[in-house]
């Protein structure tokens, strides 16, 4: 037996170059909508650019456009057709792909990447760039040896790209990159990156849903390890790991009400407006047992919650002054993020954690809150950068003191915390930190000194979930409840301002009180919303309440729906789903979904009377588990998207047989999805290997 293991893994050790080097060229660029190389989304700059020739959304306002002016002057080049290469060049960081054209593998580049095969229909501009510069002096060349591993040319010195490469054939090898279709280079024009038009695919408009448990649950978070189990959480306070049936088999939820993970009730302030608002698990969950919560206190029932309030002298808020919106107390009730820690019965990474210790580790967050309305409170790790993203409303009141503009005020955004990291009491106090954690170094406080640091964007009312894209992280999505007119969706970027109060929706909001002033719309640049929806669009029989946030449908459960975003109002009566056209532009059409209740539902499914809709009360959220699958947490209970066929629905893209999953045939990007999924595929087996050791 140990032979035979040993030549398996003789064999495996073999062959493990075959699955890396099969992996790399599989492998496709995961490509996103426009974003600058700082991570700001573009904007329409206020005046034309003077030099650059960015015309509309751009990275670039004038200052940056004057700096490449300088910056092009200084290379001394007199040599027309090679000076007008330079220039495009320089330029091109103007261009709102710039994040895409001047990185690759994650390292930024002095150059954005060009274009250098024939292999498709764009010219070869990296072949035009050293037909036309390769004998020319250039001073402060932005060629830079040091992409050759070579010593940096001193300052204000001259070279020739013949001085530093032998041919052209090396100058666009590292200068260079592919042209083909799909990836990201730059041509000389503004760049288009792999803008398809989903033209094959229809938009949408059904979803089958089976109902798999009856709780009433705020929150769903998937384990980090991988498997079928979740963590569901109530507003009262009560956190439970639950097991996920497989869609098909008929079972529901396997959860023990009467055996939580974690019981948070006796610190929870639970009412309409509060109670515990979010969870969110560690990267590292499965090795290291750390849990997060947020939710909201009472001061004058629990001690340990008071916290600094939000109206105080640094915005130009005096809490003595404020008319509270009930009998409370301002800032009586607080907003809290807490870490926990999980009791472990072994280091191994499937054991079973079945509790967590009530006891707080650490108080990361607390800060008082002005009004009882609109402090939102859902916190996640970004999946990239392994931050703590916790979000914020207004303060609620229709925002009388313009907290969400005001850049010293928290109350309005979007923070993002290192917690991983945590500084030392003097160092809290010295940088005016409001708990136990640090600023990540490239939050957007570096680039506007007038932020607080730990904002990431602004100019939210009460931002109600939020989700990162499974396959493109660089769409984070938020649902932004409205005010009188307007629910919206906004894909979030690093110091994006979103407009409120100025903006409601995309039309100027009138504020009935104007306590903390009023910010012009010509002093901001509002990152207006990708979708959303009027009032006056839904049925005002039912209702309309606000808006719920969800996620991209990634699964294959339901391939009609693959790739759409999905998001409801509160009274559950209306959902839509958005699809983005071209893909990676960032600009989405909406179609509202009709939804009912598979006949075979694990647990049958309550109707509103009249109707064959199944009674789903309010949406509170939705949730997502490993497989992609995407969860409805409602007032009545929970559901999963399922094949439409269970609905009697039709689906172009469902096959199926008999007890099998379906699987998408060919939709509009399939042939990109399937490469994505080989290649995840090949890595899970790649680190399996080597867990195993092999």
């Amino acid at each position: 037996m140990a032979v035979a293991h040993l030549t398996m893994k003789m064999l495996m050790q073999k062959n493990i170059f075959f699955f890396v080097t099969l992996f790399l060229l599989l492998i496709n660029p995961t490509l996103s909508l426009p974003l600058c190389t700082n991570s700001n989304a573009p904007v329409t700059p206020k005046a034309p650019l003077a030099f650059c020739n960015y015309t509309g959304s751009s990275c670039c306002d004038s200052t940056d456009d004057s700096n490449i002016k300088k910056q092009f002057e200084s290379l001394n080049v007199s040599q027309p057709a090679c000076a007008s290469s330079l220039k495009i060049i320089l330029c091109s960081r103007c261009d709102p792909f710039s994040a895409e054209l001047f990185t690759i593998k994650t390292v930024a580049r002095q150059v954005p990447v060009l274009c250098n095969s024939t292999a498709s229909s764009r010219s070869n501009f990296c072949e035009t760039v050293w037909d036309t510069c390769q004998n020319v002096s250039i001073t402060n060349s932005p060629f830079s040896p040091l992409l050759q591993g070579q010593a940096p040319t001193p300052a204000n010195s001259s070279s020739k790209l013949t001085d530093i490469w032998q041919s052209k054939a090396d100058f666009c090898s590292i200068i260079g990159g592919s042209s083909v279709n799909d990836s990201v280079c730059f041509d000389g024009e503004k760049a288009s990156v792999n803008m398809t038009t989903n033209s094959t695919k229809s938009a949408p408009t059904s979803m089958c849903l089976e109902k798999v448990a009856n709780g009433s649950y705020l929150d769903m978070v998937a384990h980090t390890d991988g498997s079928n189990r979740v963590f569901f959480s109530n507003q009262k306070g009560q956190i439970w790991l639950a097991t996920i049936p497989e869609v098909g088999s008929g079972r529901g939820l396997d959860i023990d009400e009467s055996n939580p993970f974690l019981d948070l009730t006796d610190q929870v302030h639970f009412d309409i407006q509060f109670g515990l608002m979010s969870i969110a698990l560690h990267p590292n969950f499965a090795q290291n047992g750390r849990f997060f919560a947020s939710f909201n206190c009472d001061k004058t029932q629990t001690p340990s919650c008071a916290g600094r309030c939000a109206c105080n002298s640094d915005v130009n808020c005096d809490p003595s002054k404020l008319v509270s919106d009930t009998a409370a107390q301002p800032c009586q009730y607080q907003t809290v993020v807490a870490e926990y820690t999980a009791n472990r019965t072994s280091s191994s990474r499937a054991s079973v954690i079945p509790t967590a210790s009530p006891v707080e580790v650490r108080r990361i967050f607390t800060m008082g809150l002005p009004f009882t309305s609109h402090h939102a409170g859902q916190i996640l790790f970004g999946p990239n950068d392994g931050y703590l993203y916790f979000m914020m409303g207004d303060g609620g009141a229709g925002d009388p003191y313009n907290f969400a503009q005001n850049k010293k005020s928290l109350l309005g955004k979007i923070m993002r915390f290192d917690v991983d990291n945590i500084p030392s009491e003097s160092e809290i106090s010295r940088l005016g930190l409001w708990g136990n954690y640090s600023i990540p170094r490239d939050n957007p406080y570096t680039d506007d000194k007038d932020l607080q640091p730990e904002i990431w964007a602004l100019g939210l009312l009460n931002p109600w979930r939020c989700s990162f894209d499974a396959e493109r992280p660089s769409y984070f999505m938020c649902g932004d409840v409205g005010q009188n007119d307007y629910e919206e969706v906004n894909i979030i970027t690093k110091n994006g301002n979103y407009g409120w109060r100025v903006y409601e929706g995309t039309t100027l909001y009138t504020p009935e009180s104007s306590t903390g002033g009023n910010t012009s719309s010509s002093s901001i640049n509002p990152i207006f919303p990708v979708m959303g929806y009027k009032h006056s669009d839904v049925n005002k029989n039912e209702g309309s309440a606000s808006i719920t946030g969800g996620f991209f449908y990634r699964s294959t459960t339901d391939p009609c729906l693959s790739g759409s975003y999905l998001y409801g109002d509160l009274y559950a009566h209306n959902m839509w789903a958005g699809v983005e056209t071209p893909e990676n532009s960032g600009n989405f059409t909406t179609s509202n979904i009709t939804f009912g209740c598979a006949k075979d539902s694990p647990i049958a499914c309550d109707v509103v009377p009249g109707s064959d809709l199944p009674a789903l009360g309010y949406l509170f959220s939705y949730g997502e588990d490993n497989n992609k699958d995407v969860y409805l947490l409602s007032s009545s209970g929970v559901y999963r998207i399922v094949p439409p066929s269970r609905c009697g629905y039709t689906c172009a893209y469902e096959s199926r047989t008999a007890g099998s999953t379906p699987v998408p045939t060919s939709p509009s990007g399939s042939s990109a999805n399937m490469l994505k999924g080989s290649c995840k595929s090949l890595l899970l087996l790649l680190l399996l290997f080597i867990g195993l050791g092999i």
